[in-house]
């Protein structure tokens, strides 16, 4: 049910172009999937979302643990059903929210104690909590619960980290049950080449479909991003998905995929969305800067996303002085066009054997107009 096959790859980086059959389709790849963190992908609908190409999105184990609950989900009929979305979709573990979002945490052997960010309510999960969880969502891709650490941190902090990371998921491995959903393992070590090394050759002893890699895009600098990468990548399987978890900034998507990387995901084209902040081929805008104020291009001539086919600059900037809905959908719409465009030309780069030409052209004309009018 689950098989990943490589179709292309780039002799000079290693960037990969493959395909991986879920019971729910065929993922593309490298792949960006748009976040849904509450079964919505915000601002966007399941049609737009499927005409703007996205092939699968995230959802997210503690926020759906938290509201609606699960119970309610496997009532509705599973994830897919619930909202509306008949493509493949992955929910992550709940980890990096019990450590990141929860007021308060006490990490123990057996799982985490945590209080909800909502009401303060007390909570544990245990890695088999979280597998109960993603099995009654009925995810196609499931993520094994790990712990993220938080940067900066010492060898010592990191290793007990990962050691527990891989302990927890060997009890994810043995819990886990649904045969139509694929359980991927998660690379934890920090910016510790060593261990990161190291955890993966262990979490491939215990035996999963595909791997994420955790831990970073929380606050290291790219080039540190890009030298763990470049250490790991050699030792990653070839015949499994890899997936970068929670990054998104588009050279980093650009650089992932040249070390090999097939997944990506990332809050950030909403999110910046939502804070007229829009992405596009020479670097990042700021959309409710008064020189647009009247500029009748479109967002991105290159861009052929429904937004910039249809509306100006200095649209959007009038929708975002008077405070309309419409801005914030406009601006997420353009960004996640732009995101899994820029990662399905990097694959067909990839498959015509162009890519280093590709990643060379993007990062001159991005990082040269990059940060454009903040």
């Amino acid at each position: 049910m689950f098989e990943y096959k490589l179709t292309a790859q780039c002799p000079e980086t290693g960037a990969r172009a493959g395909e991986f059959t879920t019971p729910h389709g065929v993922i593309k790849t490298p792949v960006f999937m748009p976040v849904g963190t509450q079964a919505t992908v915000k601002a966007m609908t399941p049609p737009e979302l499927e005409g703007l190409g996205a092939q699968i999105i995230l959802g997210n184990t503690y926020h759906l643990h938290m509201r609606p609950g699960e119970d309610i989900v496997e009532e509705a009929g599973g994830l897919h059903r619930f909202m509306g979305w008949n493509h493949p979709i992955l929910t992550d573990s709940g980890g990096f929210q019990v450590f990141s979002l929860a007021n308060i945490n006490k990490i123990k052997e057996d799982g985490v104690k945590f209080r909800s960010h909502i009401d303060g309510s007390r909570h544990f999960m245990r890695p088999e909590d979280s597998m109960a969880i993603q099995q009654k969502l009925g995810s196609d891709i499931a993520m094994a619960f790990d712990e993220c650490v938080s940067l900066p941190t010492t060898p010592e902090y990191s290793r007990e980290a990962m050691e527990r990371t891989i302990r927890w998921a060997g009890r994810c491995r043995e819990y886990h049950s649904r045969p139509d959903q694929a359980l991927f393992g998660i690379v934890q070590g920090a910016l510790y080449e060593s261990q990161r090394i190291e955890c993966i050759e262990r979490l491939e002893e215990i035996g999963f479909p595909g791997y994420g890699i955790g831990g970073l895009s929380v606050g290291e600098s790219h080039a540190e991003m890009y030298r763990v990468l470049d250490a790991l990548s050699p030792h990653m399987p070839q015949d499994k998905p890899r997936y970068l978890m929670g990054v998104g900034f588009p050279t980093n998507l650009v650089e992932g995929i040249a070390r090999g990387i097939d997944m990506f995901d990332c809050v950030l084209p909403t999110r910046n969305g939502r804070n007229g902040q829009l992405l596009t081929s020479f670097g990042k805008m700021n959309i409710k800067n008064l020189a647009f104020a009247r500029d009748y291009t479109p967002v991105d001539p290159n861009c052929g996303c429904y937004v910039c086919r249809n509306f100006t600059r200095a649209y959007l900037r009038h929708l975002y002085t008077a405070g309309e809905i419409l801005a914030a959908r406009l601006c997420s719409w353009h960004n996640l066009y732009f995101l899994v465009n820029l990662v399905n030309d990097a694959r067909q780069a990839i498959i015509e054997g162009r890519f280093p030409a590709f990643r060379r052209n993007f990062m001159e004309n991005f990082m040269e107009g990059a940060y454009l009018n903040e």
